[in-house]
């Protein structure tokens, strides 16, 4: 069969699919690589070790193609959003790479949201003010070392990276990563004057923007050689991870909205224009010209139960396969539970949170802790605080105008009946899990399919990609969830004071400035 390869270049790991024009993920390739958190608020890559690790995927996924006699016709890329690095004219990074969880720009948010300017910048480049964002890790720079903003020949993110390291030639993204920098005019298709201004760069210090479909003519010849490839296989710009996961999930027609539900998670739908929430609770980034994504991100998915494990079980130290058995006993223990964990509501913002709020300083709480809890109930509040997180961005697409009557799952969380269970009774909506996890990187070998012309319509995606039947939502839990959701958004804002003043009374050894 003639594939293409869908390289998804993420914050923990570059994983590489084939996949042909039947939709079907036909190899699969993982290279991962450590994440540094040196101190807190700090999310950093080694710029360099990612760029080998896409070379080593696509090695190694075409070798695998190879052993089946199957023929890589092209390359499609995906990329991690909202990272920031700092390169020289021929694309050597020149510093680590901040990812998006990268938090110490947060103060900056703050600053543009108490003098008015966060509103007009989020209806223009689609992109909440938040810390995530490399207009707001630029801004945090330049106040910290102005000079050195200055000196830096090119800003990028994965995307640059990679295409640097694949194909070389002049500094170039696509539209999609682009849209989610805060520093693109979704509507003008141009950098943002003002955010360039908030930033402190010019628009010669950022790559070129082309569309998603973009093909780049050939890679380079240390990569031709190390994977085997001809020197002019078709490389496809491709798009950013968020957006590519609605497409290789199938979510990409009216009314039927993607959830990503891994360690983190996030609620998409597609439009065909750019749409931005006018109360500023979701994003807008690009797919293609006449597909868009719209939704929210929350910090914390599947990671509140790997944090239950190491803290309300004997999981510290505990990793890989072993974690993940210890994750599955703990879920299996909170099914026993029934939904409302006996009164007990969560506030799962272990890792801060995003949407809808995009607020700084947010932490985790329990709210009607009793003495009769135990481990069970407080796992299971967790699962419950997360699925509500996730119906507040569904409620934000109600007060949008942007139905939804369809949710599919992805992402290693919903390999569990409580967390489909749950997602559905919270979003009150039926829940299909799609039969391949590597949404992310099979929506990218679709799009790069549909770039060389081999899948003209990217709806067709929807029929293309297997999932299961539906998981219908339990009437009772649904509404009980619905009953309490506003008891989440209340203790949110109630607690913010006191989780703030927490933050300042925290000995813990303060971040370095950027």
């Amino acid at each position: 069969m003639d594939v293409v390869v869908g390289l998804d270049s993420g914050t923990t790991a570059t994983k590489a699919v084939t996949a042909g024009v039947d939709g079907r993920v036909r190899d699969l390739v993982s290279v991962g690589y450590p994440l540094s958190v040196p101190a807190p608020g700090h999310a950093e890559l080694d710029p360099a070790r990612l760029a080998d690790a896409a070379v080593e995927a696509l090695a190694a996924v075409c070798t695998a193609a190879r052993e089946r006699d199957d023929r890589v016709v092209g390359i499609s890329l995906s990329a991690a959003m909202h990272g920031l690095v700092p390169m020289d004219d021929d694309g050597r990074p020149l510093g680590p790479l901040l990812t998006w969880a990268d938090a110490r720009a947060a103060g900056f948010a703050d600053a543009l949201r108490a003098d008015g300017r966060a509103p007009g910048l989020h209806e223009r480049t689609g992109t909440p003010v938040h810390a995530m964002a490399p207009l707001l890790k630029l801004a945090a720079l330049r106040a910290d070392d102005p000079d050195r903003l200055a000196s830096v020949p090119r800003w990028g993110g994965v995307k640059e990276l990679v295409v640097a390291a694949l194909h070389g030639g002049p500094q170039v993204l696509d539209r999609a990563c682009a849209s989610a920098t805060g520093l693109y005019g979704i509507r003008t298709g141009t950098w943002d004057a003002e955010a360039l201004q908030v930033a402190g760069v010019r628009a010669d210090q950022l790559g070129e923007v082309l569309p998603t479909t973009a093909v780049l003519p050939g890679l380079r010849p240390e990569v031709a050689a190390a994977t085997g490839l001809p020197a002019d296989t078709p490389l496809v710009i491709g798009a950013s991870d968020g957006v590519l996961a609605n497409l290789g999930i199938g979510a990409v027609r009216p009314e039927v909205a993607a959830v990503s539900l891994g360690t983190s998670g996030a609620m998409r739908v597609v439009v065909p224009g750019p749409t931005v929430d006018p109360a500023h609770r979701l994003f807008c980034y690009a797919l293609t010209d006449d597909h868009w994504v719209v939704g929210g991100a929350v910090n914390n998915g599947g990671s509140v139960v790997r944090w239950a494990a190491q803290a309300l079980a004997e999981g510290d130290g505990v990793t890989g396969e072993a974690a993940d058995v210890l994750d599955a006993r703990l879920l299996e223990e909170a099914a026993g539970v029934p939904a409302g964990s006996a009164g007990l509501l969560c506030l799962p913002y272990l890792l801060g949170e995003r949407a809808p709020w995009w607020r700084s300083g947010l932490r985790g709480a329990y709210v009607g802790l009793r003495r009769e809890h135990r481990r069970p109930h407080l796992v299971r509040a967790a699962v419950e605080g997360v699925c509500q997180q996730l119906a507040l961005v569904r409620d934000a697409f109600s007060a949008t105008g942007l139905p939804v009557a369809e949710v599919r799952a992805t992402g290693g969380a919903v390999a569990s009946s409580l967390w489909v269970q749950t997602l559905a009774a919270a979003l009150d909506l039926p829940v299909r899990v799609a039969d391949s996890p590597e949404g992310t990187g099979l929506g990218a070998a679709l799009l790069g399919l549909h770039a060389l012309g081999a899948l003209p319509d990217l709806d067709e995606a929807t029929a293309l990609i297997g999932v299961s039947d539906p998981v219908e939502p339990d009437p009772a839990a649904a509404e009980l969830y619905r009953r309490t959701r506003p008891l989440v958004e209340r203790s949110a804002s109630a607690l913010a004071d006191v989780l703030t003043t927490l933050d300042s009374l925290d000995d813990t050894p303060s971040a370095t400035p950027l």
